[in-house]
């Protein structure tokens, strides 16, 4: 049991969290085969099976259920502790974990890459997914959403410029159907449907003056990946509807065309959201600084858009 310690029990939250003992490897940063015989020792030394394997699937025992239940706040305190230790170093070191949508990844990569150069040994995680996870429970430090999407017992840090969706439809598709003036106009078979990473159909949020609709597409093509809906508006599959960061480029070359721009207003930003701390780290503390920093000049630094 000695040689399982920490890190065999950081193994049984990562597999408990990603249901796959594949997954959970990448995010440990060890093989498949490694992670196994880890967790066979730790339930060897335990006496009792944590999980149920199948050829298909990973789910936890009764045993593990209860395992993590304990081991999953203890561990909290246990990173605690070692922020606290380590909020009493002046150098900033050790390891920041963040999830991130993966726009606001891309926002942020920028300030992300200038803090390691501006601190060699300061080490990120930045953990990119769809799902709106609960940061404390799966073990990261920081989360970066949407201000709308940040949970209210977190504190939150605005982060960079506020955000546009834009609606587009190719040329093509245009050519052969009208051009809507309103929502009230759009044929919801032709556009393309999204599917969220709960697993809901997103419903487009439209506003004007003060008014707010919420759009249902009923498309024949769902999708739930951007790339790929960004290529179906691009061959003409309907009209679609994005972040205007996605489409940039193909707006401006006029691959595709950009429709009720009146009713897509501006919104809030990222924002950079954490649990409170009593003791938090010198690299924490540093790498909320420079977010503040970034916020307050975006123009000079260039990355947070």
């Amino acid at each position: 049991m000695a040689e399982i310690g920490l890190n065999g029990l950081e193994a049984v939250l990562a597999i408990a969290r990603r249901g796959s003992f594949r997954a959970a490897a990448l995010d440990l940063g060890i093989s498949t085969t490694a992670l196994s015989h880890m967790i066979g020792r730790l339930e060897a030394g335990l006496g009792v099976r944590l999980f149920n394997r199948t050829t298909r699937s990973v789910s936890l025992s009764d045993a593990g259920r209860a395992f993590v239940a304990r081991v999953t706040p203890a561990l909290a305190e246990i990173r605690a502790a070692m922020d606290g230790a380590r909020s009493q170093s002046e150098t900033p070191s050790g390891l920041l974990r963040i999830n991130a949508s993966v726009q606001a990844g891309r926002a942020v990569a920028p300030l992300v890459l200038a803090f390691l150069r501006r601190y060699p040994e300061m080490q990120i995680d930045l953990v990119t997914e769809g799902r709106l996870v609960d940061i404390v429970a799966e073990g990261f430090d920081l989360g970066l959403r949407p201000a709308d999407l940040v949970p209210r017992d977190m504190i939150a840090l605005p982060l960079g410029a506020p955000l546009r969706h834009a609606v587009v439809a190719s040329p093509g598709w245009l050519a052969h159907h009208p051009a809507p003036k309103s929502p009230a106009d759009l044929a919801p078979q032709h556009c393309i449907r999204i599917r969220l990473p709960n697993g809901a159909l997103l419903r487009w949020p439209f506003e004007k003056e003060g008014v707010q609709v919420l759009f249902e597409a009923k498309g024949r093509l769902t999708l739930d990946e951007g790339a790929i809906a960004r290529a179906a508006a691009l061959e003409g599959a309907g009209i679609g509807y994005f972040f205007e960061e996605d489409v940039a480029e193909d707006l401006a070359a006029g691959r595709l065309i950009r429709l009720l721009t009146e009713w897509t207003p501006a919104r809030p930003g990222f924002s950079l959201y954490y649990p409170g701390r009593r003791n938090p780290s010198a690299g924490f503390t540093a790498f909320l600084s420079m977010v503040r920093e970034w916020a307050a000049t975006p123009d000079i630094h260039g990355g947070i858009a």
